[in-house]
């Protein structure tokens, strides 16, 4: 069973979903006025220059506050630039700084340091840029391993991963398999556990195989495949895009079933020259018949099997719609799930799969209703999973990182907390990229350490000191946007990352809050090819 997911959907937050509007701005006016000089508070010279005040600034903004920077910038004058941010989404609210008590934490829609006033939508038509000095933003370095349990090796380049539940099935098998020897070959004895710990491992090898296939189709088509799993009830290959026709959908899916009925024919083939009362007869006889199980189980026409990505390919190639292929086999996969958790314990009591109704009692049928709950389980959940990762690959284009930036206010390396949060509530920011004196930024100010800086304490704090230094997978291109902008941010994880534009301006701070709710907000939305 292949499963093309795998990008790194965020978890889903409690909070009200917001959308920032986007773009930095310029810093608050300031003027001449003077006030006691503290720590983390120098004003140099030219701190005088006027400015008209942002027309829908928060309320009770002190535009009088003396500038603490040591000289001026070009970037920090939107006089200095022609440069305007486009506009952001209709429904999309600023939400500047406040200087108040410190309350709970970002992500959480109720930080005083982020909140909205009642009148703090911004209209202002400018929107200036700081020059970041520097090109433009490197490409993503290669993610980090994903890991999730014992590494056993990289066949075609692809880590293939045993998880910790597979020693609790194979633990499983050896002790199933070896009644059902003890019944066959009596004279084994104790060994006979031996033999089924070795039938254990060479099934989970054919199931490697399985994976396997899907794998090298997936690279013939040039798809990426983040991992193999091996895990409980069998394994996983990790395809990280979607086939990009349903022709070549339909091979992807088909060729692990293919693989295992072929080697069922091996394991047949191998069988006939064999005595059948020996270890080795019923050792290939037992890895035949699993292989055809595995193969029939698979061929099953709902998701998440195999079986239920071709009937997914078939009904896109009717409709021409992969949505509607996704539901149609989504359903079709979870009244599967029903019929195994109904039928399955029927069936062995009626004594269809070999066994006579007085066998199948006590222990037995309890041990056979709690196998069709768990594969009920897994069949039900893959369904729902593939229903959702389908609704998220149809709205990853609406994730831009140009829609969900931060506008954000340059301040330097002196610039006190409480000065840089009056300035960005003046300029209606949400974000603080400390430069240098050249205007390069250096770092992004965290919005989690703001929030636990009390409101006394504020002036005698820089906001460089609250800064996380910049890296180079922290800087963002403006026009990334789908499943390109969330393998940058899964490739360097952090809180903010800065926006910048192709000509190496600053156009922001990107939260991964805001691209967190911005999921959420997608995922909630009906599907409209469905």
């Amino acid at each position: 069973m292949d499963v093309s997911g795998g990008s790194g959907q965020p978890r889903s937050g409690n909070d009200e979903p917001t959308e920032p509007r986007t773009g930095p701005s310029a810093p608050a006016p300031h003027d001449g006025t003077a006030r006691p000089e503290s720590p983390g508070h120098d004003p140099g010279p030219g701190a005088g220059d006027e400015r008209a005040p942002d027309e829908n600034g928060p309320p009770g903004g002190d535009s009088s506050a003396p500038d603490d920077r040591g000289d001026h910038h070009p970037a920090d004058d939107p006089d200095d630039r022609g440069d305007h941010h486009p506009a952001g989404p209709a429904d999309a609210a600023d939400e500047p700084f406040r200087d108040s008590a410190a309350g709970p934490g970002p992500g959480t829609g109720t930080d005083p340091a982020t909140a909205p006033g009642p009148a703090e939508h911004d209209t202002h038509p400018d929107r200036a840029h700081a020059h970041a000095g520097g090109g433009q933003a490197p490409p993503p370095r290669r993610p980090r391993e994903p890991g999730g349990g014992l590494l056993m090796g990289r066949p075609f380049g692809v880590p293939v991963y045993v998880g910790p539940s597979w020693f609790l099935v194979a633990a499983l098998i050896t002790w199933v398999f070896g009644g059902q020897l003890d019944r066959v070959l009596p004279e084994l004895g104790a060994a006979r556990y031996l033999v089924s710990l070795f039938f254990a491992v060479a099934f989970y090898g054919s199931v490697l195989v399985h994976e396997l296939a899907h794998t090298l189709a997936a690279i013939r088509f040039k798809l990426p495949v983040r991992r193999i799993h091996l895990q409980f009830f069998g394994g996983v290959s990790e395809i990280e895009k979607e086939a990009e026709t349903p022709g070549r959908e339909f091979v992807l899916a088909f060729v692990g079933p293919l693989l295992s009925l072929v080697l069922a024919g091996v394991f047949y083939l191998a069988l006939q020259p064999v005595e059948r009362g020996t270890v080795l007869g019923v050792l290939l006889a037992a890895l035949m018949v699993s292989n055809l199980i595995v193969a029939a189980f698979n061929l099953l026409p709902g998701l998440p099997l195999d079986g239920g990505r071709m009937l997914r390919a078939v009904v896109w190639k009717i409709t021409g719609r992969p949505m509607t292929g996704t539901v149609a086999a989504a359903w079709v996969g979870r009244l599967l799930a029903v019929s195994v958790l109904i039928g399955l314990p029927l069936l062995t009591q009626s004594g269809a799969l070999g066994s006579t109704a007085e066998d199948s009692v006590g222990m037995d049928t309890v041990t056979d209703a709690l196998l069709a709950a768990i594969i009920a389980a897994i069949i039900w959940t893959g369904a729902g999973n593939s229903l959702r990762m389908a609704r998220l690959r149809e709205h990853l284009p609406e994730l831009r990182a140009r829609a969900l930036t931060r506008r954000a206010v340059p301040v330097q390396t002196n610039t006190s907390l409480a000065e840089a949060l009056r300035r960005a509530n003046a300029a209606g920011a949400r974000a603080l990229v400390v430069v240098d004196g050249h205007g390069e930024p250096l770092s992004l100010v965290r919005e989690s350490a703001i929030v636990g800086v009390p409101e006394h304490r504020r002036p005698w704090v820089y906001a460089s000191e609250l800064a996380q230094d910049l890296t180079d997978g922290m800087r963002v291109s403006a026009e990334l946007a789908g499943e390109q902008l969330l393998d940058v941010l899964r490739a360097t994880p952090a809180t903010e990352y800065l926006v910048v534009e192709e000509t190496g301006e600053i156009y922001g701070v990107l939260s991964a809050a805001d691209v967190e709710r911005a999921f959420v907000k997608a995922m909630a939305r009906p599907s409209a090819s469905a």
